[in-house]
């Protein structure tokens, strides 16, 4: 049986994320982990020593109390989007997020991860918001973040962005597979400037991999980036974007464009970082 860790902070944005790692552990008949990672607090204090263990004590019993209230809040968004079968265990754990989500994603050989995330709006950024490409940058399993608003679809269309060139095989493979288990197309799109061609085009190459499956290459020119995918995923209703890890750079300008663009495209698909 695979493995999803799902990473929560009790917060809005990660139940409504917690319905995606639901109906993904339906689809790859996997189990879920609930993970919440908590800090001690730092005590800076005169005389704190004979209070130490106290603050310390109360400390992890409130994320206890808190993590025991938690689950069956998850139980019943399980039940209620009749996924109670769903095998779900859960890890309360000390010590900093990143670290402790690779640690386990290692030890434990968990296949994805998937967390909420809140974009950078100029607002106070979410728990989830600064770490979620720390996450997808450092973690070895696929991590698939689930942006604030994005209620559930079933994934129908799936984008994957792409340069076209070999370093990208193995993630176009990732993607392949992923397509099977979804039943979905895959739209391949490379953007980039008019003076920029395409250098080791893998096009061909991969055509032997797609036996049987729809593909679509496209490549697009502009030197607006974001905006040019943006308007292909709502013209082409795309409802999961995957990337190779190295195309970061994206998934953070995502959630800082402006806030009119993000408006105008509804900009709330899920992204799959594949390394």
């Amino acid at each position: 049986m695979k493995k999803i860790l799902f990473p929560t902070d009790f917060s809005d944005v990660s139940k409504n994320a917690f319905i995606y790692a639901l109906q993904l552990a339906e689809s790859i008949n996997a189990e879920i982990v609930t993970m919440h990672v908590y800090q001690l607090p730092q005590a800076n204090y005169v005389n704190v020593s004979e209070y130490l263990h106290e603050i310390y004590d109360v400390t992890e019993l409130s994320n206890f109390e808190n993590y025991k209230d938690e689950v069956p809040v998850l139980r019943k968004i399980a039940e209620a989007n009749n996924l109670g079968h769903i095998k779900i265990s859960h890890a309360l754990i000390l010590g900093n997020l990143v670290p402790e989500i690779k640690k386990i994603t290692e030890n434990e050989n968990f296949d994805f991860v998937v967390m909420g995330t809140k974009g950078a709006t100029g607002l106070k950024e979410t728990f989830f918001g600064t770490v979620a490409t720390k996450v997808m940058n450092d973690v070895n399993a696929l991590v698939l973040i689930i942006p604030e608003h994005c209620l559930y679809q079933p994934i129908n269309k799936m984008l994957f962005l792409t340069e076209y060139k070999s370093e990208d095989t193995a993630t176009f493979s990732t993607v392949l597979s992923l397509s099977d288990i979804f039943k979905a197309p895959i739209d391949c799109l490379r953007v980039g400037t008019s003076q920029g061609g395409i250098l080791n085009d893998c096009r061909s190459d991969w055509k032997v991999l797609m036996e049987h499956k729809e593909v679509v290459f496209h490549s697009i020119e502009g030197d607006d980036v974001e905006g040019i995918i943006l308007n292909f995923i709502a013209l082409h209703k795309i409802n999961l974007i995957a990337m190779h890890v190295y195309h970061r750079n994206f998934f953070e300008k995502l959630f800082e464009i402006s806030l009119a663009k993000k408006l105008a495209f509804h900009i709330n698909v899920p992204i799959l970082g594949i390394h």
